[in-house]
């Protein structure tokens, strides 16, 4: 048998807020990716649903030793999940994964590949580059996420394509060093601030996307991309 060398693990979190319809679907497709030589962590933090989603978790991780569940009693947000399951991580690095389908964990292969030749620090999975399919839903979620994505690279002086992406990966020992604050969405302009002042070395890799429709169970509303702003100002100009 040829041996593989070990390059590492990754951890997966995937924060997930009544998503009963499809958590043990991404669970699988996670599980199903193959890197030679890297070991997953997949880390599945509930934010207290209400729809059976916290059962399906718990019976993932009594099924597969590689599958951890972790709780929140009382529901507190994306951020807060996703601090919850940075804190949790044990592995060289670590990727976020919606609990829904609209990324696809084939794409680890390609956001992992900066990272290992040792060029990147933080890798975002742009859904504005590349040519993978992408489900044409939202005009004015996608002029939203273009004017913000603008809006805070005015300020990080970076030339981010989609900030709002849920494709970040990070190497563990960069997250370590960054204290999340938001508990929402806004989590996406902070880490993006943050990454930028640590002069983190940040890549972007074309990736495909496969949007829900709020009938679906699509959660951002404006309200968030309010909150985006607050956020852009806050921890770029504040801080």
């Amino acid at each position: 048998m040829r041996h593989v060398e070990t390059l590492g693990t990754l951890s997966i979190v995937i924060p997930a807020y009544n998503e009963r319809a499809t958590i043990e679907k991404i669970v699988e497709r996670v599980r199903a990716v193959e890197l030679p030589g890297i070991a997953k962590e997949i880390i599945v933090v509930d934010d207290c649903s209400r729809d059976g989603t916290r059962e399906v978790i718990d019976a993932l991780a009594e099924r597969y030793s590689e599958v951890r569940a972790l709780h929140h009693e009382v529901n507190q947000g994306k951020g807060a999940a996703l601090r919850t399951g940075f804190a949790n991580c044990t592995g060289d690095w670590v990727v976020i994964q919606d609990a829904d389908l609209e990324y696809d964990p084939m794409e680890y292969r390609a956001l992992l590949e900066p990272i290992l030749q040792g060029q990147a620090d933080v890798v975002y999975g742009s859904r504005f580059l590349g040519s993978g399919a992408h489900r044409v839903v939202y005009y004015w979620h996608y002029m939203g996420n273009r004017f913000l994505t603008t809006l805070s690279n005015m300020f990080t002086n970076i030339n981010l394509t989609d900030m709002e992406t849920c494709y970040k990966m990070f190497r563990r020992e960069i997250l370590q060093q960054i204290q999340i604050e938001e508990s929402r969405f806004g989590f996406e302009p902070e880490i993006t601030a943050k990454v930028a002042r640590l002069k983190c070395r940040i890549y972007e890799v074309g990736i495909s996307y496969h949007g829900r429709t709020y009938e679906e169970g699509k959660k951002i509303g404006w309200r968030d991309g309010v909150r985006a702003i607050v956020c852009i100002l806050k921890y770029n100009l504040l801080r």
